[in-house]
C-alpha cells in the first residue's frame, strides 16, 4: 500500500505542476479572467422573448435565467469551448458548443415541442456532451417522470427505464439491476462521488433522498473507465439540483400520500444565489404502514420511515467555483420473516413476560406506524467538497474530496428491542483529481486519479462479515473527438485495490477474545486490473444515429463474497464467503440505432458481455441431499448458501418505439423492450442459468401533454400503462437456489397538471397515478420476499408484491422575489 501512496503523490505533483505555468504573469484584475456569455433566448416561430429559460453551462455547474425580456448574463467564465443547454418547457432542448473568449455574445431560438431529442449527459464522459454523441446507450430521468410516476424510494422510481430493474425486499428497499447485473457491479454515484453503503446486502437500498434530485442518468454498460471497480454494469448518476442562478431565491414544498400502505411523505428545500454565493437546504419525511395485496392481505411488519435532511453552500468567482454539501438519510424499517400461523395469518413476536413469545398480527397491527422487531435502521451521512480552478491555458482542474458514515444496526431480539445485534459502522473516504486539458486539434482529454479509503467495524453482537481496511486506487486518460459526423471516444485506466480483513476470534459466550474459535481468519488480498474502451457514434443523418461501443471492465470481490459467515437476516439465508475468489473481467460490446422523424422515435441497443469469474451465491446440500443447515449462531435454522465462481455469457438489449404523429404532437404511443438472458458456460442443465437475471419485459403507454390547456390549467397530461413481465424458467434451479417465476401484467395510470394564474405564474401541481388498478397479486423474480416461508393454508410460497395502490401528488413552487 506503501507504493500506491507514493504513486498518487506522484502524479498529484505532475498534474499540479501546470498550475504555476498555467498562471504565470497573471493578474485577475488585468482583464484576462473577464468572460461571460451574454444574449436572448425567443420562439423560433413568434420571436417572442422566452423569460424565465434557463441556459446552463453543466462542466462549469453555472447558469443564468433569462429576464422578463428573454436576455441572460453568466459572468465568471473561463475561456474555452464549453457545451451550452437552454431550457424552457414546452420547448426543445437547445445545445451547442460555444467558444468563450472575452464577453460572448450568443442568442438562442427555442423551438416549441413535447419531444426531447437534445438531452445532455455528464455519466461516463469526459465532458458534458450531447446523447447523440455518446457510444454508450444512456437513459435520462427527469424530475418531471418522478413525478408523474408512483414510486417509495429512488431505484424504485426508475425501474422502468428499459434494461433498469430493481431486487427489493419490501417497497422500502430496492437495489438497482442493469442488464441482469447488480449489487457491487453497479455503481451509484450522488453528489459526484459514489455512494458507498454495504452494497453487497439485499436487505436495504439506496441511501439517497428521491427527492433532492433534478434528474438521473443510466449508464447501460462497464462504466469501469471513469469510475473504477465496480461500475461492471453500469452507472446511476443521481444528479442534485443545480445552483440557482445570481438574484434568485426559490422553494417548494411537497406532499404525497399513498393509499395501499398509508404512505405520509413530505418536503420543502429552499436556495438562493446572491452575487455568486449560492446555498440551499432540504428536509424530507416519509412513513408508511404495512402494504398489502390480494393474497397476503397485510404483509406484516413491511412498514417504514425515513427523515432526510441536507444543506450546500457554493461559491461561484473568477478564479473557479466550489461547493461543498451535506446530506443525511435516515430509515428505519421492518424485516418481513413471512412466519405464519395455521389460519395463515402472520405472526409477531412479542414479550411474553419476559420470554420471546408469538402471537397472530391483527389489523391494528398492520396500520400502526411504529417499526416492530425484526427491524433494521440505516444512517448514512455524507459530506462532498467539490472545486474547480480554471487555469489560463483554457485548462480546467477538477477536485472532489468526499467523506461517509454509514451505519446499519439490525434488532432481532423482542425482550431488548433497542439493543442492535449486527452493527457495521463503515467510513469512506473518496478523492478524485482531474485534470482538463485544453483542446488541442479538437480532441478534448482529460487526466485523473480517483479511489476511496475504508474501515469497516463490527460494534455488535452477532457478525456476518469481518473488519476490514481497504484502499482503492485508479489513474485515467479519456478522450474524445468529432470528426464531422463521427465521434469518436475511449481511454485507458489502471486500478488497483487493497484489501486487509481482519481476524476475529470468540469465546465460549460468543465474545471476541484474544483466544477461541475463529469466526473470521485474517487476510490480505490485492487486486488491480486494466480497464479500456473504444466507442464511435455516427449522425448519418438528422434523422438516424449509430453507435458501437467495445469495453473492458474489472470487478474486484467484495467482503462478503469473501470472507462472509453468518446469517443474513434480511435475505433469510445463512452465508458463507470465498477467500480463494478472482476478479471478474467483463468484455462486451454494444451497438445501437437511433431513428428520429416527425412522426416516430425509434432507439434500439443491442449487447453482448463475457465474464470472467462472475462471482454469484448458490444454496448447500448436506450429504443426504438436504439443506444444509448451519448449527452454530442460527436459531432461525436458514439454510446455507456460498459463493462460487463460473464464466458467464450475458446478452440481449432494448427496443423502444414512440409514435408521436404530427400534429398531433401531444399524443405519445411508447413501446419499450427489455430482453437479457445470462448462462453459464460449461454448466449442467441446473446450472446452466445465471442466479438473479431479471424476466423480460414489454412496457406500453399511451400518453397525451398538453402544454396549454384553458383556464388555470396548464402543462397537463393523462395516461395508462401496460406492464407486461413474461414468465422466468430459466433459473439457477440447482439446489433450489431460484425458483421459476410466472408470468404477470400490471396495468397504472394517471393524470396531472399545473394550475397557474393570470399571468401563467405556476402556483402548484397536482399529480394523480393509480398503480396496478386491476390488483394482481404477482411476485417479482428479483423479489427476495418470494422466498420466505410457504404458506401452508393456500400452499403458495413467499410473500407477494403490492397490490392496487392510488397516489396523490401536491408540489407548490415558492419564488421569493
Amino acid at each position: 500500500m506503501h507504493y500506491l501512496r507514493v504513486l498518487i503523490l506522484g502524479v498529484l505533483s505532475v498534474m499540479l505542476m501546470a498550475l504555476p505555468s498555467a498562471y504565470a504573469g497573471v493578474n485577475p484584475e488585468d482583464g484576462v479572467y473577464s468572460n461571460a456569455l451574454s444574449g436572448k433566448v425567443v420562439d423560433k416561430s413568434s420571436h417572442t422573448a422566452l423569460p424565465g429559460a434557463t441556459i446552463y453551462l453543466p462542466d462549469l455547474r453555472v447558469g443564468a435565467a433569462a429576464d422578463a425580456q428573454g436576455n441572460y448574463t453568466i459572468k465568471n467564465l473561463p475561456k474555452g469551448k464549453y457545451l451550452v443547454e437552454v431550457h424552457y418547457i414546452g420547448y426543445s432542448q437547445h445545445t451547442e458548443i460555444i467558444t468563450i473568449s472575452g464577453v460572448t455574445s450568443k442568442n438562442f431560438e427555442l423551438s416549441e415541442t413535447l419531444i426531447e431529442k437534445n438531452e445532455v449527459v455528464i455519466t461516463g464522459a469526459n465532458l458534458a456532451t450531447s446523447v447523440k454523441k455518446t457510444p454508450t446507450p444512456i437513459s435520462i430521468i427527469r424530475r418531471d417522470y418522478l413525478d408523474d410516476n408512483i414510486s417509495t424510494n429512488i431505484i424504485d422510481a426508475i425501474a422502468k427505464v428499459p434494461g433498469v430493474s430493481q431486487l427489493s425486499t419490501g417497497p422500502a428497499v430496492s437495489k438497482p439491476f442493469i442488464r441482469g447485473l447488480g449489487y457491487n457491479r453497479v455503481v451509484v454515484v450522488g453528489d459526484g462521488i459514489r455512494q458507498e453503503g454495504q452494497q453487497w446486502g439485499d436487505e436495504h437500498g439506496i441511501e439517497i433522498d428521491d427527492y433532492n434530485v433534478s434528474k438521473i442518468e443510466v449508464l447501460k454498460g462497464p462504466g469501469s473507465l471513469t469510475y473504477g471497480s465496480d461500475a461492471l454494469a453500469g452507472v446511476i448518476n443521481i444528479v442534485p439540483p443545480a445552483p440557482l442562478p445570481i438574484g434568485h431565491i426559490k422553494g417548494n414544498v411537497e406532499a404525497n400520500y399513498q393509499t395501499n400502505n398509508g404512505l405520509m411523505a413530505y418536503h420543502a428545500d429552499i436556495a438562493g444565489n446572491n452575487n455568486g454565493f449560492s446555498w440551499g437546504a432540504y428536509v424530507t419525511q416519509k412513513q408508511a404502514h404495512d402494504y398489502k395485496n390480494k393474497y397476503d392481505d397485510y404483509v406484516f411488519n413491511s412498514r417504514f420511515n425515513n427523515t432526510n435532511y441536507g444543506a450546500n453552500i457554493g461559491i461561484n468567482k473568477q478564479w473557479g467555483n466550489s461547493r461543498l454539501s451535506f446530506t443525511s438519510f435516515n430509515q428505519h424499517l421492518g424485516l418481513v420473516e413471512g412466519e405464519r400461523d395455521s389460519t395463515g395469518r402472520f405472526l409477531k413476536l412479542i414479550n411474553d413476560n419476559g420470554t420471546e413469545g408469538e402471537a397472530t398480527a391483527t389489523g391494528s397491527d398492520n396500520k400502526s406506524y411504529s417499526i416492530m422487531v425484526p427491524k433494521q435502521q440505516i444512517n448514512h451521512q455524507k459530506v462532498v467538497w467539490d472545486n474547480n480552478l480554471y487555469l489560463n491555458n483554457g485548462g480546467r482542474l477538477g477536485l472532489t474530496l468526499g467523506y461517509q458514515l454509514n451505519q446499519r444496526r439490525e434488532y432481532g431480539d423482542v425482550l431488548n428491542p433497542n439493543e442492535p445485534e449486527l452493527y457495521l459502522k463503515l467510513q469512506t473516504f473518496n478523492y478524485g483529481l482531474k485534470y482538463y486539458l485544453p483542446e488541442m486539434s479538437g480532441w478534448q482529454t482529460t487526466v485523473g486519479v480517483n479511489g476511496m479509503q475504508q474501515k469497516n467495524e463490527n460494534k455488535g453482537e452477532e457478525y456476518l462479515v469481518p473488519a476490514y481496511d481497504l484502499f482503492d486506487f485508479g489513474a485515467f486518460a479519456v478522450t474524445s473527438k468529432t470528426f464531422n459526423k463521427l465521434t469518436l471516444s475511449g481511454g485507458l485506466r489502471f486500478d488497483n485495490r487493497s484489501l486487509h480483513s481482519k481476524a476475529l476470534l470468540l469465546d465460549e459466550e460468543g465474545k471476541p477474545a484474544s483466544t477461541g474459535d475463529a469466526k473470521f481468519a485474517g487476510f490480505n488480498r490485492n487486486f488491480s486490473n486494466i480497464s479500456g474502451s473504444v466507442g464511435l457514434s455516427y449522425e448519418a443523418s438528422d434523422r438516424v444515429v449509430l453507435k458501437l461501443n467495445a469495453a473492458r471492465g474489472f470487478r474486484a470481490p467484495n467482503i462478503a463474497e469473501l470472507s462472509a459467515n453468518g446469517v443474513h437476516e434480511g435475505t433469510i439465508k445463512y452465508e458463507y464467503g470465498n477467500q480463494d475468489l478472482k476478479p471478474e473481467v467483463s468484455t462486451q460490446v454494444d451497438g445501437g440505432i437511433d431513428f428520429n422523424t416527425e412522426h416516430i422515435s425509434l432507439s434500439a441497443s443491442l449487447f453482448y458481455n463475457h465474464i470472467n469469474n462472475f462471482i454469484f451465491s448458490r444454496k448447500l446440500f448436506n450429504a443426504a441431499g438436504a439443506d444444509s443447515i448451519p448449527a452454530t449462531d442460527n436459531d432461525a435454522g436458514y439454510a446455507a448458501f456460498k459463493y462460487q465462481q463460473t464464466d458467464a455469457n450475458l446478452y440481449g438489449g432494448e427496443f423502444t418505439l414512440d409514435i408521436h404523429p404530427h400534429p398531433i404532437d401531444w399524443l405519445h404511443f411508447e413501446n419499450t423492450v427489455s430482453y437479457v438472458k445470462g448462462t453459464a458456460s460449461h454448466a449442467t442443465d441446473s446450472t446452466k442459468y445465471l442466479p438473479n437475471i431479471p424476466a423480460n419485459r414489454w412496457l406500453s403507454e399511451l400518453k397525451g401533454r398538453f402544454k396549454k390547456v384553458g383556464g388555470p390549467l396548464k402543462n397537463a397530461y393523462v395516461g395508462v400503462q401496460m406492464d407486461m413481465n413474461f414468465a422466468k424458467n430459466d433459473v439457477f434451479s440447482a439446489y433450489e437456489t431460484e425458483t421459476p417465476t410466472g408470468s404477470y401484467t400490471l396495468f397504472n395510470a394517471g393524470f396531472g397538471s399545473d394550475f397557474v394564474n393570470k399571468k401563467s405564474k405556476v402556483l402548484f401541481s397536482l399529480h394523480f397515478a393509480v398503480n396496478n388498478f386491476t390488483d394482481v397479486a404477482y411476485q417479482n423474480n428479483l423479489s427476495r420476499l418470494k422466498y420466505a416461508p410457504v404458506n401452508e393454508v393456500t400452499g403458495r410460497a413467499g410473500v407477494y408484491n403490492v397490490g392496487r395502490n392510488f397516489s396523490v401528488k401536491l408540489a407548490i413552487p415558492i419564488d421569493f422575489k
